[in-house]
């Protein structure tokens, strides 16, 4: 495993994370169950990952807590989130305190390493930074939380306004983002100021399914293609991007978008969520290998560095 430090925080953190949400949360979106997804948790300890990143809205908490259980506390790095309720106009100070203590409750710890303010969209930035963040930093000083995070709405927030403004505040030690193969926003909107003022980062939407599916690939290639947002020739490919795969290059897709994530200048973590043993494994690989040769990322910024909003799919939501 490679190690970092997450920016200010001084943590040393794994390239490589543990994410528990997103479309498999360890496996429980499909009812595997508690045991597999320890198995899944204690599985990426072993390859060296030593940062795991939930929240409340995931319903993995206890889980990890349960994984985690007999593991030195300061040899892993808890990160976890609290959102706005959906039937919420905004962000509410009682119902964030109490889904910090909940958090705390569920992981079984009397502190967590990053408590982050998740999914703030651009219209709740102002409110959540002069209400909810000095409050917040209260319950830090209480030793609840060691570092204040925030976390994009990626989908909804395409130019990344937010964060361009959160990571200029000197309020925020984390910043979770969306940056992909063909979601290069971040590049100018956000990295030059996590760089400048030291704040860690953490990768989403390094993989989602755009980058695993062949077929959902080519669909929104050819989608591009005819709005005039990528060359036409691209479509005709039955891989868009197949010209990543070869000898010297990426052994796959996923395993190209894993490696240009991860070497873009910025990038602390990676984070990357499976059900899957074998796929944990080629992920991690995948983040540990070299970065693609510069002809690749020359290329992918040609083509991609314009687009906006692709390969940002959310998971239903929880019922």
């Amino acid at each position: 495993m490679q190690y970092t430090t997450l920016g200010r925080t001084g943590l040393k953190v794994s390239v490589a994370g543990l994410g528990c949400g997103g479309f498999s949360r360890l496996g429980l979106t499909a009812g595997l169950g508690d045991d597999h997804a320890i198995g899944i948790i204690r599985q990426a300890l072993d390859l060296g990952v030593n940062i795991v990143d939930t929240a409340s809205i995931y319903g993995t908490e206890e889980v990890v807590g349960k994984a985690l259980r007999g593991v030195a506390r300061d040899s892993v790095v808890i990160c976890t989130k609290t959102s706005k309720p959906a039937a919420d106009a905004t962000f509410t100070l009682p119902k964030i305190l109490e889904s910090l203590d909940g958090s705390l409750k569920r992981l079984g710890v009397d502190h967590v390493d990053v408590f982050q303010l998740h999914a703030v969209p651009p219209s709740a930035y102002g409110f959540v930074r002069d209400e909810i963040a000095p409050a917040l930093l209260r319950e830090k000083e209480k030793g609840k939380f060691r570092f204040l995070g925030i976390t994009e709405t990626a989908p909804n927030d395409h130019e990344q306004q937010m964060l361009n403004r959160a990571t200029q505040d000197g309020l925020w030690d984390t910043a979770m983002l969306a940056f992909n193969l063909m979601g290069q926003v971040a590049r100018h909107q956000v990295f030059p100021h996590t760089l400048k003022y030291g704040i860690g980062t953490l990768m989403m939407f390094a993989v989602r399914s755009i980058f695993a599916r062949p077929d959902q690939l080519l669909s929104t290639v050819k989608d591009l293609a005819a709005a005039g947002l990528v060359p036409a020739a691209l479509a005709e490919r039955e891989n868009p991007l197949d010209f990543l795969v070869y000898e010297g290059g990426a052994s796959s897709v996923t395993d190209a978008a894993y490696r240009y994530v991860r070497h873009e200048p910025g990038v602390d973590v990676v984070l990357f969520g499976t059900s899957n043993p074998d796929h944990l494994r080629t992920n991690v690989e995948s983040i540990l290998k070299p970065p693609l040769p510069d002809a690749d990322r020359a290329r992918l910024a040609t083509l991609f560095s314009h687009l906006r909003g692709v390969g940002l799919e959310v998971p239903p939501p929880r019922t």
